[in-house]
């Protein structure tokens, strides 16, 4: 019988009683109440007899503090003993935890390795996660071509932090340093001259909109700022309007010499439009309900 046909593990697996994400959230909630100790009881049962499922969510619980005292040192001791198995999302967790420094000694080349053996799995996140160490030479010798290849695999999975990423990258055009957003993403500042990858409209609202699609705050405010200059798209005021409307919502805002670019937008449109747009931003929150955090 194969470890992941144990019953240590079916009882966890049928119990239900917290399945850990890759971000320390519950997937699935059964009718009995949530016992964070009791999962993370029967997690470890299943991790120590080698169920690679079981060692990366026990190593999630140490990280999240659920159902036991927060511990990194910890959580990356059982990301890597599910990552030695091959097992991608633990390959990317403790990749994570060496870029960070979380848990480990920092060390951008571990991560990078990591991060590959997950992209070679075919797994869109480590590949983001490969892209943007390729794109800086964080850990390994910059390859911007190599870079581009990894964002586009993930963004072709449907990753959104990819599908953001080519976005920024062709509407600025080449490859730069990193620099954080406020809502944790990355985004890429580029060098004005000699620029590795030529500017592309087109291509970078094709992914803004796809990554918009999903809900992201900066693609959908940078699919609006395209709209709004005829860039990639036909210039068009309503389409600006409605999609910077959803930006700002979510808390993303770009100005022009101090003014707010929707307001901008705004003064292109007649009342009736405008209150046709707004209605229409709203009916698109309803369709597509924020995702608990």
């Amino acid at each position: 019988m194969s470890i992941r046909s144990s019953p240590l593990k079916q009882i966890a697996r049928h119990n239900q009683l917290l399945r850990f994400s890759s971000n320390g959230q519950p997937l699935e909630r059964s009718q009995v109440p949530q016992d964070y100790v009791e999962a993370v009881k029967w997690y470890r049962k299943a991790a120590e007899h080698g169920d690679f499922f079981a060692q990366n969510n026990l190593g999630r619980a140490y990280a999240a503090g659920h159902g036991i005292q927060q511990d990194y040192a910890q959580a990356a001791a059982w990301y890597r003993k599910a990552a030695e198995q091959g097992y991608a999302q633990a390959q990317i967790n403790i990749g994570m935890a060496y870029d960070t420094g979380q848990g480990v000694k920092q060390d951008h080349t571990q991560a990078s390795i990591w991060y590959r053996h997950a992209a070679e799995k075919g797994w869109a996140e480590g590949q983001y996660h490969l892209a943007l160490a390729l794109m800086v030479g964080s850990g390994v010798p910059q390859n911007i071509k190599e870079a581009m290849l990894q964002f586009q695999k993930a963004a072709e999975q449907g990753d959104v932090e990819s599908e953001y990423m080519l976005g920024s990258i062709y509407e600025e055009g080449g490859l730069g340093r990193i620099v954080n957003e406020p809502d944790g993403s990355s985004r890429v500042l580029l060098p004005s001259e000699n620029a590795p990858v030529p500017k592309d409209y087109g291509l970078a609202a094709k992914w803004y909109r796809k990554a918009a699609e999903q809900g992201k705050a900066l693609a959908q405010n940078g699919l609006g700022r395209l709209y709004a200059d005829g860039k990639g798209v036909p210039q068009d005021y309503v389409e600006a309007y409605f999609w910077l409307s959803l930006a700002t919502a979510s808390g993303s805002h770009s100005s022009t010499n101090g003014v707010d670019d929707r307001d901008l937008v705004a003064s292109h449109l007649t009342k009736t439009v405008l209150l046709e747009t707004q209605g229409r931003a709203r009916n698109w929150f309803e369709d597509h309900p924020a995702k608990p955090q």
